[in-house]
């Protein structure tokens, strides 16, 4: 091992200079870490959604080719950060190290964890792709990671399997983030309310919002939409097209009776959804992108040209406890985890 380095990995930055490890262009994925590092086995990668989804179509739905150009965005960056949507996902494996500095982790060598950061910043190396499944944005692979000083983690749970885990902790930050801004009586609108992170938005706004308030839940496949009647957490599904924003608008305002939403959560893994999230909100109420997919400029932008004065919310993925809140929602609704379990196993 080599001596303590800066805790925000800064030290493996190749270019540009300066630069911290997420948004820099190539990072040291040499597996020789630091005193300050964490040796990760890495088994699977929880690829983000927005990215799985244009790595996808770039490669024509073709496996062989989407694994070649994951292969190929860790070779030429050092990490798993796609150069088109600029995100990363997340990995599960077991621990094969830890740096003297951090002994006080209660981190043992053989624990199995996911990593809480994005892999966007995470140096990765892969030695080959063994599986993967496009239908739930997962790649088991052979390879190593390192986790920074500051990287936060989780052990995987034993009630629950590890691609479950591994999907729910994925999106942790959604669900937790939505507990915070739904307050009881709100009026919230959830785009994308079929999929992972919206199905545990779904149960967060419900519960939060209480008897008073109203949930409508958006899907646009008709599983998506299937998924959430499924769920009887939404008091209204609506089955739209996120980027056509006056169509959004209009079913909003019919099922609200004109007041719209007072939190607009944005789910979906598509560009070109701003503007849907924007109109569908109340005058001074709140919308959280989660999605990243989200031009911040497109919001900011669209939001000035209708004169819309609302607040927005940059999807922070990590919300303290966001992955004990994420987990106990499959816990407390079994009826989400029978959906989860049906898609993840």
């Amino acid at each position: 091992m080599m001596s303590a380095a800066d805790r925000f990995g800064t030290h493996r930055v190749l270019s540009p200079e300066g630069a911290l490890p997420q948004p820099a262009d190539k990072i040291d994925n040499s597996m020789e870490i630091y005193d300050n590092e964490i040796l990760i086995d890495v088994e699977t990668l929880n690829i983000d959604s927005a990215s799985f989804t244009q790595i996808e179509d770039e490669a024509g739905g073709d496996e062989e080719k989407i694994g070649e150009k994951i292969i190929e965005i860790v070779r030429k960056r050092g990490k798993m950060h796609n150069p088109v949507t600029g995100s990363g996902g997340m990995l599960i494996g077991r621990v094969a190290a830890v740096g003297p500095e951090l002994k006080d982790r209660d981190l043992e060598v053989g624990d199995r964890i996911a990593t809480l950061v994005s892999l966007s910043l995470t140096p990765l190396k892969l030695d080959r792709i063994t599986e993967i499944r496009p239908e739930v944005d997962q790649v088991d692979v052979e390879g190593k990671a390192v986790l920074f000083e500051s990287g936060i983690y989780a052990r995987l749970p034993e009630d629950m399997t590890d691609t479950l885990a591994l999907a729910v902790l994925d999106v942790a930050g959604a669900a937790a983030q939505t507990a915070r801004l739904v307050d009881p009586g709100d009026r919230v609108l959830i785009i994308g309310a079929g999929g992972k992170s919206g199905l545990l938005c779904l149960h967060e706004a419900k519960k939060r919002a209480g008897v008073t308030g109203q949930v409508l839940g958006m899907g646009h496949s008709d599983a998506s939409t299937e998924r959430i009647i499924e769920t009887g957490l939404a008091d209204e599904v609506l089955q739209a097209d996120a980027t056509e924003p006056l169509d959004v608008y209009q079913l909003v305002e019919d099922k609200t009776g004109g007041e719209l939403a007072d939190v607009v959560i944005n789910c979906v893994n598509i560009p070109s959804t701003e503007m849907a999230s924007i109109l569908a909100c109340r005058e001074g109420g709140m919308i959280y992108f989660f999605s990243m997919a989200t031009s911040f400029t497109g919001a900011a932008l669209g939001a000035e040209g209708v004169g819309k004065d609302v607040e927005m919310l940059i999807g922070n993925g990590y919300t303290r406890g966001h992955d004990l809140i994420s987990l106990q929602i499959l816990r407390e609704n079994e009826k989400l985890r029978e959906i989860f379990a049906g898609i993840y196993g």
